[in-house]
């Protein structure tokens, strides 16, 4: 992973379209507040593999994903390991902790496939959330679901093991119902799919060979297919009893 400062980046700047995205905020956005949408939003952005937001760029602006994929993780600087917070996709909003407490937050950022970011100021922001109706109906639901989303990530990494992990990840992957895994993993490598599950690329791909040759899965290089639902259900029932 290659990281890039501040004067190494120099993202795509352009207007910004509502309809181009096709996104549920901006549909639902009522024709006042959509010309400051319009008058204070700007599109960035960022190739595969950047690393942005190493400035304090988040302190400044806060960002909602337009197209793409960008992650948010935590790394150990003496093991190099790293843990996968949040892939945010289309419709997703971050930072949420900085823009609601306005103090840094210690996570890093990389892109997982290039990515289109609306740019917003976040003392704009703030203030719609002070001001707006429209923009709280939509704007709490989802950092609702977010911490739901934190608590069930420390749960199942203390609980459970990595197998385990492994196949309630895959079906979260076919569930349409799950905002956070629903194709995730089309085009995921195998070394971003163990970062989302605290470990390592080998031992993702062990527990993966032993699920095909059991007939549960085919698994290629950056697809994995279900073959049998039931089998896998069966080897992740007590993470969905929970």
């Amino acid at each position: 992973m290659t990281f890039l400062y501040k004067s190494a980046i120099i993202p795509k700047k352009g207007h910004f379209s509502m309809p181009k995205y096709n996104i549920k905020l901006f549909n639902d956005l009522e024709q006042r507040f959509e010309q400051q949408f319009l008058e204070h939003g700007r599109v960035v952005s960022f190739k595969k593999k950047e690393t942005p937001f190493l400035d304090g760029e988040l302190l400044e602006y806060f960002y909602i994903v337009l197209n793409g994929k960008i992650k948010s993780f935590q790394m150990n600087l003496e093991t190099a390991k790293e843990q996968t917070l949040f892939v945010y996709r289309k419709g997703d909003m971050f930072d949420t902790f900085i823009l609601l407490d306005g103090k840094p937050h210690d996570v890093l950022y990389e892109v997982i496939e290039r990515v289109e970011l609306l740019e917003l100021p976040i003392d704009k922001v703030r203030e719609w959330l002070r001001t707006n109706e429209q923009f709280n109906r939509y704007f709490f639901p989802y950092i609702a679901s977010q911490m739901r989303h934190t608590e069930e990530l420390a749960s199942d990494l203390s609980l459970y093991s990595t197998a385990e992990r492994i196949s309630k990840l895959l079906l979260q992957n076919i569930n349409p119902n799950d905002h956070y895994y629903y194709q995730l993993l089309q085009n995921l490598s195998k070394t971003e799919i163990a970062k989302l599950l605290g470990t390592v690329r080998n031992v993702v791909e062990r527990h993966l060979k032993e699920l095909e040759a059991k007939q549960v899965i085919k698994n290629e290089r950056k697809n994995i297919y279900i073959k049998d639902v039931k089998k896998l259900l069966e080897s992740s029932e007590q993470l969905f009893l929970n």
